[in-house]
């Protein structure tokens, strides 16, 4: 009875050896495999799109003028064309050297425009006739100097200049402020395509595309101010208030913004 006993207790440990050794060794089949446990499946994240806003961006930048540009007329009228041309010719000359004088270094003085015209006399169901010529001879004044405009009208009006047809001023030397202006619009154009993306819950990506257009406004004075002064200029000089110009920017640009979907 009793190695009956044992021979079976052999038995039943003979067979835990051999499953355990089968387990061991499925195991290391499994490692030297490659094989490793299999996780649950990542959801994919959904892509964002891009699209495209167009916006654009505009600035007023005033600046001091650096240049005056006067334009100005001798006018003569005689029967005879030829005594309007001499007498335009003599006054013009003298206007001419008025004006030099007065203009100070580094002017620039022109011929901007002349013409011979005739008049003409009209009676009812005949053909006009000629009754005399108007000679108009103008030149332009380029000056730098802007303290020197007043002085320079009314020099130009002693000599015999009887049309002043008027004033302007301008900037040479324009880049700074343009500059100035084109960097404000570019930035308010910038700012306003960030403002669309964040509100979109995305960002600016690239920009795609800037258009940029600007001007000078020049400074225009009116004749009328020029023939009220030459009337009334006794011996004060003709004041001439400069003022500022406004230089304008305006910008287009095209952004590509990331939004998600």
């Amino acid at each position: 009875m009793r190695k009956q006993f044992m021979s079976l207790a052999g038995v039943l440990a003979l067979c835990f050896i051999f499953t355990a050794g089968g387990n061991v060794s499925a195991a290391e089949d499994a490692a030297q495999g490659g094989q490793t446990p299999q996780a649950s499946p990542t959801p994919t994240p959904t892509p964002n799109r891009n699209t495209r806003v167009s916006v654009s961006g505009d600035a007023l930048v005033e600046a001091q003028p650096d240049t005056a540009i006067v334009t100005i007329a001798v006018v003569t009228q005689s029967r005879d064309a030829s005594e309007a041309q001499a007498e335009n010719a003599s006054k013009t000359e003298a206007v001419v050297r008025a004006v030099r004088a007065a203009a100070g270094t580094g002017a620039e003085i022109k011929t901007s425009g002349y013409s011979l015209q005739p008049q003409f006399a009209y009676k009812e169901n005949l053909p006009p006739t000629i009754t005399g010529y108007i000679a108009r001879n103008a030149i332009t004044v380029t000056m730098s100097e802007l303290n020197r405009v007043g002085a320079l009208v009314d020099a130009a009006s002693q000599a015999g200049a009887n049309s002043i047809d008027g004033i302007s001023f301008t900037l040479r030397k324009d880049r700074p402020a343009r500059n100035e202006a084109l960097s404000q619009a570019t930035r308010e154009a910038l700012d306003k395509a960030q403002v669309m993306a964040q509100v979109l819950g995305g960002r600016v990506v690239r920009i795609i595309e800037v258009q940029e257009a600007g001007a000078i406004r020049p400074i225009p004075v009116m004749q009328r101010d020029f023939e009220t002064a030459r009337a009334t200029m006794a011996a004060a000089t003709t004041p001439i208030e400069v003022g500022t110009l406004t230089i304008s920017s305006h910008v287009q640009l095209v952004a590509e913004i990331e939004v998600p979907r």
